[in-house]
């Protein structure tokens, strides 16, 4: 069964709150990213942990980063195990959707008391339809 971008980002939201609820914040990242890879198995979502990618600048080499999770091919997940989201952190999953040529991403923070996530999109796939 294929699932709507709108499906997948759906679960693995569920999957982050069923891991803030049972956990809380205070641990840090790589512990809720073990969980979160537990709870995405458990939803039958297929995902890759860690995944290397090239950045190029004009066609140059300039380096690798990793992105915490890719699930069923179609979003990326940037998790964080802050107090706060901050702009920065935004703009990182924001880039890393340009890097990696994602259409959608969910930034993730267990840190805070209550669950925080953000639904990011890549401008030039998903360009923001503006109000009339």
């Amino acid at each position: 069964m294929i699932l709507t971008l709108e499906e997948i980002t759906f679960k693995i939201i569920g999957c982050a709150m069923k891991v803030h609820n049972t956990l809380g914040n205070g641990f840090q990242e790589l512990i809720y990213q073990r969980c979160l890879s537990i709870e995405l198995e458990k939803a039958q979502l297929s995902f890759v942990r860690e995944q290397e990618q090239t950045i190029y600048y004009e066609g140059v080499d300039v380096g690798t980063r990793r992105v915490d999770f890719f699930v069923e091919e179609k979003v990326l997940i940037e998790i964080k195990a802050l107090i706060n989201l901050e702009d920065v952190h935004l703009a990182q999953a924001k880039n890393y959707l340009v890097a990696y040529d994602m259409e959608v991403g969910l930034l993730i923070n267990f840190g805070a008391v209550s669950l925080q996530y953000k639904k990011v999109y890549h401008s030039k796939k998903h360009p923001i339809k503006k109000a009339k």
